[in-house]
């Protein structure tokens, strides 16, 4: 049974669609503006539009966020906008480029977060937003490499030297952080630990600036003092250790002997996609284990016994929301908010990559199972879209809108005031996209 929140789309949720009910389905979403994407004129996106944005200090712009909102358009054939964000990336690094030097010349420490590339800033002018924040996130990175050089073997970009000299600093800092053994926050930006998801995302950004310089016979020598001269020499012993530390931790998260140590983790989703930096098996041990262990009614738990947006979330101090997940937990504790199982939000970014997952099984093997699969991940992710009387902290959410999360507001789910998610409305998006391609197999 999906839950459905919106019931306005109770008659277009269904249990098979042909190629033009896709096409009429995103045509109506495009109506209700699901997918409306404002940008700056750098063509850069803010990671929501809600209403709270400033306070919430969405109105930022994430690394991670753009590069999934990038990608999404780049495989649905929109290549400009594609391009502007990589573009405009790989400009914002370059600016700030004395954050990888001093880091790989020793000059700063990278155990002090702010001494680290920054991850989120302030979009308009390519600024660094100067609040504290913990930017130890090498997932965000990797993303960046990853997609960048994606870009560049499609010719979508075309770097130029100082943009490729730029380039270069990322397998520098990456060998200089020891990425494979390297406490960062991840994904989700909390308590630093050795983690699996943001090992494979660093990884899948090598292999692909390995696979563009191979294709371009760029080979370039680099001009730092680096023990490895050479580009190529450098990024397979880097892709060889991080793939000997993914085969020592998955299918954990974290497998540190500590509170730390966790078992199941929705960021690995993304190591199948849009990275496929796992084996089949991995793959498939990685879905089974989010499906069994991690999938509500409303959405998926980033992993048991996450503490943001729990229970009544709002009636927490504001320090205690904003604070480290194992210093949340701890107040929770002091005053007797244990959490229970079930109490954990339930977040919209992991239906919709389910999905393509299963879509791109099926367009492959045309396996039956594979299409139910990924219609059935559509449709919980259709059913995620925001109805049209919901207020939520004085913020009333307008409909048809995909949020970051469903939380537990004494005992009823509603979405959280990060409304709309713009990284959710593009896991949709290229969800529709992606059935759309199924579907044509069956016209």
């Amino acid at each position: 049974m999906i839950t459905i929140n919106n019931p306005e789309m109770k008659s277009l949720v269904k249990s098979e669609y042909t190629r033009r009910d896709i096409l009429a389905l995103t045509s109506f979403l495009n109506e209700k503006n699901t997918f409306l994407f404002p940008s700056l004129p750098n063509g850069l996106f803010p990671a929501s539009i809600s209403g709270d944005a400033d306070l919430s200090g969405y109105g930022k712009v994430w690394v991670r966020d753009n590069v999934f909102i990038a990608y999404s358009y780049f495989v649905i054939g929109e290549t400009e906008k594609a391009r502007l964000v990589a573009i405009s990336l790989l400009n914002y690094f370059k600016k700030y480029r004395a954050r990888f030097e001093n880091i790989i010349n020793g000059v700063t420490d990278p155990s002090d977060f702010m001494h680290r590339p920054h991850v989120r800033f302030n979009g308009a002018g390519l600024d660094e937003s100067g609040d504290e924040w913990n930017h130890a996130q090498n997932d965000a990175l990797g993303y960046f490499l990853w997609f960048y050089s994606r870009m560049a073997l499609n010719n979508i970009v075309v770097p130029d030297s100082e943009h490729l000299e730029v380039l270069e600093l990322f397998p520098l800092y990456f060998n200089a952080i020891r990425y494979w053994s390297d406490e960062d926050s991840g994904h989700w930006e909390e308590d630093p630990k050795i983690e699996a998801s943001s090992i494979g995302v660093v990884l899948a950004g090598l292999k692909e600036l390995k696979a563009y310089y191979e294709s371009t016979a760029n080979g370039s020598v680099f001009s730092h003092n680096s023990k490895l001269s050479n580009l190529i020499e450098l990024l397979n012993f880097l892709i060889a250790k991080g793939e000997s530390a993914l085969s020592e931790i998955l299918p954990f998260e974290c497998n540190q002997q500590s509170y730390l140590r966790r078992r199941y983790d929705a960021a690995l989703l993304f190591l199948v996609f849009p990275l496929d930096v796992v084996s089949n098996s991995l793959a498939q041990t990685i879905l089974t284990d989010v499906k069994g262990m991690l999938e509500g009614d409303y959405g998926i738990k980033r992993y048991l016994k996450d503490s943001f947006w729990c229970r009544n979330y709002l009636d927490l101090p504001h320090s205690v929301r904003t604070a480290k997940s194992s210093k949340r937990e701890a107040w929770l504790k002091a005053n007797n908010r244990d959490m229970m199982p079930g109490e954990e939000a339930q977040w919209c970014i992991f239906d919709p990559i389910i999905s393509s997952i299963h879509g791109l099984r099926y367009q492959l093997h045309r396996s039956k199972h594979d299409l139910d699969m990924q219609i059935h991940y559509l449709n919980r992710s259709l059913g995620q879209l925001t109805a049209s009387d919901v207020v939520i902290d004085g913020y009333r959410l307008r409909p048809f809108q995909c949020p970051e999360l469903y939380y537990l507001d004494n005992d009823k789910f509603v979405p959280n005031t990060s409304t709309p998610l713009l990284w959710a409305q593009a896991n949709l998006m290229l969800a529709l996209y992606q059935l759309c391609r199924s579907s044509s197999h069956l016209d």
